[in-house]
């Protein structure tokens, strides 16, 4: 963490004190034109106006229909992904302090005779190694007040303007503002209309989404008339495993999964349940939270299963449904338009609740797409960048639904007995079961994601072998370092905040790191002298666009921090103070272990690398060390970005 960089603001938190300017009355009325407009403050709404939130000079409004900050979530998994991302953000601690960890996924089946329940596997969670942070659980509304907060503590003091709904959404087809009308929906204000323009609008509206809607779009696919209840709990019970992940099939009742919520006690449960017939609706269906506890009673037979207080219940049924792009311009008009209107999370892709990939995979639609709408109306990189939005994330939200389907049919499925050799997709083999959750551990933890090459992916595959940890199109994979200026253990993937940046990370060779004719320092002063400059405002400081850093295999102890290229030691801000946290070094800290970054990540030694991260941390190309890389590095950017007026 860094401040004080033009002058020290006094005591208190110091992230506090970083911005001045004037408090806005988010709730009373709208501007009449803003740059984005994001309907819906679910976990994508939220996500994507925080990351705006970082930038005084794009106007941003959220506006949300319900009439306050939500008490009560559906949701609750977060992804050892996603809790890499909170990082990005500033509130990774707060969510591991408060949330239960995933540490191990117990598998229960019927006994041979079928009468009872047996431990049939147990699992570790997360593999080792995988990232730094665990799989947690934690409440939505609490992660909701997160998000809230980090949104308070912005340069622009972001909330969202509630009780206020779509009434209308005009797009043009040229580069007119979008036109919004809002109704007001509070008591006061019932029934007014208000009209905003807006440069970008994003639906974050859930799945009946208004925005999506007004795009003509529709959630296609399938939703399985198997009903399934959750159940937010106080209980008692003998059964040993409450307090750890655990699937249950039963023999003839249905099957359970337990989450172990936040806070010791509560626990979540997902319940299976009857059948629709053909013409039936889950909304018309009988199902009390009284016929929950009934039918989780008879699936945990012989165990106890008292319900002394329930927090929430709801019934819903699995459905796998997904739009055919995410935004506004159609597949084949996308050579003659750009998009301005973009649908995220439930409003293109909805799922079952099980596998807790819902809140996650919404919030990373949203952090994919909030450094792109910044580049594009900072002026830094050119409209054709926001096509890559629809094509990255529909891929992946395909990958996704095929995911969950498998996963909903195996959970639904009657579990075979050891002498069952039947083929049908009505049962499962319980081994089977634990081998296919097993298998799918990677993409579950949410770091399986790898975009394919295209504009912001370099195809060029040929220097992979530089740096074998770190797979093209995957997310940066933080490994812990030591800062050379004051050997701090630093986990670098931690020094890539949410601020919109391009990293460009620079490992060493086997040269010294001083050496003015290392291929390191003859790097820095090409990105010094013709990339940085290319694209960086005069007035900016010269780490504003490009962040480089560079990783050591030399111990810090073995050179000054002021030799190395001034590159790595720039002066920045009001009195051009030197920031000392550019270069870092590949050794054993002091108590806190020893990463081996170069080993664990497979860097060449010998030959050294640079790696390009995006700003949402994926990795666009890995390239030599050497002067072979500058033209294609000018190539890459030159692809998207805006150059600068000299």
């Amino acid at each position: 963490m860094q401040f004080h960089l033009n002058g020290v603001k006094g005591s208190g938190d110091p992230l506090e004190s970083l911005f001045e300017g004037e408090e806005t009355d988010f709730q009373s009325s709208l501007p009449s034109e803003v740059d984005v407009l994001i309907v819906g403050a679910g976990p994508a709404g939220q996500l994507l106006g925080a990351q705006l939130a970082q930038f005084p000079g794009i106007t941003t409004r959220i506006v949300e229909s319900k009439h306050g900050r939500l008490e009560q979530g559906q949701a609750d998994g977060l992804q050892c992904r996603t809790i890499e991302v909170f990082e990005a953000f500033g509130f990774s601690e707060k969510v591991l302090k408060e949330a239960y960890w995933v540490n191990e996924t117990t598998f229960w089946s019927p006994t041979e005779d079928g009468l009872g329940l047996r431990r049939s596997g147990r699992i570790r969670d997360t593999e080792e190694g995988l990232s730094e942070f665990p799989h947690v659980i934690l409440n939505q509304a609490r992660l909701h007040d997160l998000w809230l907060e980090a949104m308070k503590k912005s340069p622009t003091r972001l909330e969202p303007s509630y009780s206020r709904k779509v009434a209308d959404l005009k797009l043009s087809k040229g580069v007119e503002p979008i036109e919004v009308v809002l109704e007001r929906t509070d008591a006061k204000n019932q029934g007014q209309l208000e009209h905003v323009r807006a440069r970008y609008v994003v639906g974050c509206d859930g799945a009946r989404s208004s925005v999506r809607k007004s795009l003509g779009l529709q959630l296609k696919g399938d939703s399985q008339n198997q009903v399934w209840g959750v159940l937010d709990a106080l209980i008692v019970t003998d059964f040993p495993d409450l307090r750890l992940k655990t699937a249950i099939h039963s023999a003839t009742e249905g099957s359970v999964l337990i989450i172990p919520r936040e806070g010791g006690y509560l626990c979540r449960f997902y319940i299976e349940m009857d059948k629709l017939k053909q013409d039936e609706r889950v909304t018309t269906k009988d199902i009390t939270k009284e016929t929950l506890i009934k039918r989780a009673q008879l699936i945990f037979k012989p165990y106890i299963f008292d319900v002394r207080e329930v927090a929430y219940w709801s019934i819903y049924t699995v459905g796998q449904r997904l739009t055919d792009h995410f935004d506004d311009v159609p597949k084949d008009q996308r050579e003659e338009r750009d998009p301005r209107v973009f649908i995220a999370g439930d409003a293109c892709h909805t799922h079952s609740a099980k596998a807790g990939q819902g809140m996650n995979v919404s919030m990373n639609d949203a952090y994919n797409l909030g450094w792109k709408l910044a580049a594009v109306l900072h002026g830094h990189a050119k409209p054709k960048l926001l096509h890559t939005y629809s094509e990255e994330r529909q891929a992946i939200a395909k990958i996704l639904i095929d995911f969950d389907r498998d996963m909903s049919r195996m959970f639904a499925a009657k579990p075979k007995g050891k002498d069952d050799q039947t083929d049908s997709e009505d049962s499962v083999d319980p081994a089977v079961f634990q081998e296919f959750w097993e298998r799918q551990a990677r993409f579950m933890a949410g770091v399986e994601t790898q975009y394919t090459s295209g504009l912001l992916t370099m195809s060029d595959s040929s220097h992979q072998k530089l740096a074998t940890g770190y797979k093209i199109g995957t997310r940066f994979q933080s490994s812990m370092v030591l800062c050379a200026a004051d050997a701090k253990p630093v986990h670098f993937g931690h020094t890539m905040k949410a601020d919109g940046r391009w990293r460009i990370v620079l490992f060493g060779d086997g040269s010294e790191p001083t050496s003015p004719d290392s291929r390191l320092a003859r790097t820095c002063e090409f990105l010094g002298r013709k990339l940085i400059p290319k694209y960086t405002p005069l007035e900016a400081d010269v780490d504003s666009i490009f962040d480089v850093r560079a990783v050591f295999q030399q111990s810090r102890k073995t050179f000054d921090v002021t030799d190395l290229p001034s590159l790595l030691l720039p002066h920045k801000g009001k009195f051009g103070l030197q920031d000392y946290e550019k270069a870092f070094t590949d050794e054993e800290s002091y108590g806190y272990g020893f990463g081996e970054i170069y080993k664990t990540r497979g860097i060449s030694k010998t030959e050294g690398c640079i790696i390009v991260v995006r700003p949402d941390q994926y990795i666009s190309a890995v390239l030599p060390l050497a002067e072979d890389a500058y033209g294609r590095l000018e190539d890459f950017f030159g692809g998207f970005m805006v150059e600068v007026e000299r």
